[in-house]
């Protein structure tokens, strides 16, 4: 079901960016895309740093607005912890160089400028008037109550931090990855001194049969895995060809899951091609994920991550930055990776993900109309 949101004015409408972005955005520019009169979602990028190339700033902005099919109108909210400059001729308004290169350029394309706005410690302002005055924060309504939508009150920072686990359950975790991966490399009933091993290690091993049935079942139950279910998912987060069996299943299903199994073990055999619709999941080609499925997945890998040792932790850390990635919230992206780069900077998939994230490459899904995830980039 489709929420309509209305604004009757300038002031409504900030009240109504928040829902759509599904966050209160900070030291951001939020490009609000519009077919008629409707906006499609928000799309945030960070305020240019001093060093930034300006254009190139404002040429990857509108570029990555103008992938919004049937786009004919844009509306730009800036939030800036800046304060307005007080001249004798009145107020400059903070990144008022940006925002009007970006309505300049939104112009030359045929774009309709719904609203330019500044928000600011002290009040908030239009671009669009020659004489800006401040007016208080508070005429900005609250954001409305919706049915399904979650608290926007935090930042596009907000909810990446991981899971707070104890040090007891790290180290069930720890031990239980250890007697895994020994049993893995043995004897499938007694370890490297011909001792029985713990029946939960084996049980764990009966559950990777079948990889695409225990990633699918994961989604059942995604928070508080027992220990060595964790363990069985970070082994496989270790190891890349099972890592994206889960990876391109959790973004589209078990069948897939399946066939990327068949294509990856093919590839190990006598160096296959994996085929290019597959392959082009992982670049955010074809059809739009599943949110929901999305979101329980990284629910699932950001567990895992926490309570991971620290030099099994880049995996499920690399996993869960791609799959912010394809629900459209690179700032969380961007944060996994950090984690990664503490660890192992030179973490392959880390590496790739960063390098998408730096060149602005979104899933391609991201810009279909109707997608309920923010564009964050």
């Amino acid at each position: 079901m489709n929420t309509v949101l209305r604004a009757t004015d300038s002031a409504d409408f900030l009240g109504l960016v928040p829902a759509l972005a599904g966050f209160t955005p900070r030291q951001s520019i939020v490009l609000l895309p519009f077919q008629r009169s409707r906006a499609h979602g928000a799309m945030r990028i960070d305020l240019p740093r001093d060093d930034v190339d300006l254009d190139d700033y404002v040429d990857r902005a509108i570029g990555l607005l103008s992938q919004v099919g049937g786009t004919d109108a844009v509306a730009v909210v800036v939030y800036t912890d800046e304060v307005s400059q007080h001249t004798p001729d009145g107020i400059v308004l903070p990144s008022s160089v940006v925002v009007d290169e970006l309505l300049a350029l939104a112009a030359d394309l045929g774009l309709h400028i719904v609203d330019a706005l500044c928000v600011t410690p002290e009040g908030w302002a239009s671009y669009l008037h020659d004489d800006p005055a401040l007016r208080p924060l508070d005429e900005i309504p609250a954001v409305p109550s919706i049915p399904g939508l979650a608290d926007v009150a935090g930042d596009q920072n907000s909810g990446s931090a991981l899971p707070s686990v104890d040090l007891v359950e790290k180290e069930r975790v720890g031990r239980a990855l250890i007697e895994l991966s020994d049993l893995l490399g043995n004897d499938p009933l007694t370890g490297t001194d011909g001792a029985r091993m713990n029946p939960q290690a084996i049980a764990a091993v009966m559950l990777l049969d079948d990889l695409p049935l225990f990633f699918e079942g994961l989604l059942d139950a995604p928070e508080n895995l027992p220990p060595f279910a964790t363990a069985a998912l970070l082994w496989c987060m270790q190891r890349p060809p099972f890592r994206d069996v889960a990876l391109l299943q959790w973004a589209t299903d078990l069948a897939t899951g399946h066939r990327v199994l068949t294509a990856q073990l093919a590839y190990a055999e006598d160096t296959t091609n994996v085929p290019d619709e597959l392959g082009g999941v992982f670049l955010g080609r074809g059809a739009r994920p599943d949110i929901d499925r999305l979101t329980v997945a990284l629910t699932i890998v950001r567990g895992a991550a926490a309570r991971a040792p620290r030099a099994a932790r880049p995996a499920p850390l690399a996993v869960a930055a791609w799959l912010s990635w394809a629900l459209g919230r690179s700032s969380h992206a961007a944060h996994y990776l950090r984690l990664v780069s503490e660890i192992d900077p030179g973490y392959s998939l880390a590496c790739l993900i960063s390098s998408m994230i730096d060149a602005a490459v979104l899933p391609a899904w991201s810009f279909q109309r109707g997608n309920p995830s923010e564009r964050d980039e």
